[in-house]
């Protein structure tokens, strides 16, 4: 007997839903808790415990506690801050991504929840510094690793980050941690290109339309919680996003960074905004982004030359401060610990400074710390 051509098409069962694990990955403040929060509502599953709101988030981080700390203590070892803009500090961080017993537990952690859904979203400030562990761990567990990345303009991600978090380094210091940032999180999503496993949603698009800006994500990267989502879901995804969230605006100029550095960001911003467009993910604009992440490198390497001397002023202050502070009741003998840092690290600084800029990074190339 032939099927009813009238009758309604059963629901699907999400449990038979492929795995996947969605990486909401960007900079700090720039519209990832927004988009990881959508995506709960809509069904994929947080890892439990979330990390809970609080004043510069009161509508929550939608962010694993476990993946917060891991991430936390693995930076510590890497000796990497969550917003670093030294490019050495990806080899650092792939250093640590590398070891095994990391791969394995990281591995465990994501198998234990696919018994609750077989659809994850993982999302922390910190994560773009991990995406080949995290990439390694899925596949482990026959999931497939996808990404969003959020785009915001940098000056309203620098001025966001002075207001809610105090931050004492400076709009030079935060506008360069986003370029490291954003070129290089593009760099290790690129892979993901060939089988429609990675895209961009600018933050201000998610703001203005959300359920656009989600479908997109959504049908692009295959997630079925988010393709099947029913009404009631999507009533609270309204209830959920507030356009009174962009709370901080500004243009550039705002920021007063040097020129080279101005030029550089708007550069990237301008690249970047490429990718988030229809067809926009393509070998020419992956070009013009390796040309600028080169680029960026080699600013750093010669201002890090050239300010040598406040390193050594700084190192001269701690160790003063160090001198004066009392001795231990009961000091404990044994070998200094060796100062932690890259071979590269170690070679002086005048050195480095009289090395041609292609040199350079065809020594990183063969030392592996740049592709």
């Amino acid at each position: 007997m032939s099927a009813d051509p009238f009758a309604v098409p059963a629901d699907p069962d999400p449990s038979s839903y492929p795995r996947k694990v969605l990486f909401v990955a960007g900079a700090g403040r720039s519209g990832t808790s927004t988009m990881a929060g959508l995506m709960k509502i809509l069904g994929l599953h947080v890892p439990q415990p979330e990390v809970e709101p609080d004043e510069t988030n009161p509508k929550g981080f939608a962010e694993p506690a476990w993946a917060v700390e891991h991430h936390s203590r693995l930076l510590r070892e890497a000796v990497v801050q969550v917003s670093d803009s030294r490019p050495d500090a990806w080899f650092e961080t792939g250093r640590v991504s590398a070891r095994e017993p990391e791969r394995i537990a990281t591995a465990e952690w994501l198998e234990g929840h696919f018994a609750v859904n077989p659809e994850l979203v993982v999302k922390d400030p910190r994560l773009s510094w991990f995406l080949s562990l995290w990439r390694v761990a899925s596949i482990r567990c026959g999931a497939t690793p996808v990404f969003a990345t959020m785009l915001r303009p940098p000056s309203e991600v620098v001025g966001s980050k002075q207001k809610y978090y105090a931050n004492r380094l400076g709009s030079a210091h935060l506008a360069a941690s986003w370029l490291n940032m954003l070129l290089h999180t593009e760099r290790a999503t690129r892979e993901s290109v060939a089988d429609g496993g990675r895209v961009f949603v600018r933050y201000g698009d998610l703001l203005d339309d959300w359920v656009k800006a989600t479908s997109h994500v959504g049908e692009t990267l295959g997630l079925q919680h988010v393709v099947n989502a029913k009404s009631e879901r999507i009533r609270d995804g309204h209830r959920f996003v507030d356009p009174g969230l962009r709370r901080v605006s500004g243009s550039l100029d705002d920021l007063g960074l040097p020129q080279r550095l101005h030029e550089l960001t708007a550069e990237t911003w301008n690249e970047l905004n490429k990718l988030a467009e229809p067809g926009g993910d393509q070998p020419e604009v992956h070009q013009a982004l390796d040309q600028l992440r080169e680029t960026y490198v080699d600013l750093y390497e010669e201002s890090e030359a050239i300010s040598r001397s406040s390193v050594v002023a700084a190192e001269q202050k701690t160790r003063r401060g160090r001198d004066k502070a009392p001795a231990p009741a009961a000091p404990t003998p044994g070998p200094a610990a060796p100062a932690p840092g890259s071979a590269v690290d170690r070679i002086p600084h005048g050195l480095r400074a009289a090395i041609p800029p292609s040199v350079r990074r065809g020594l990183r190339k063969a030392a592996g710390r740049e592709r």
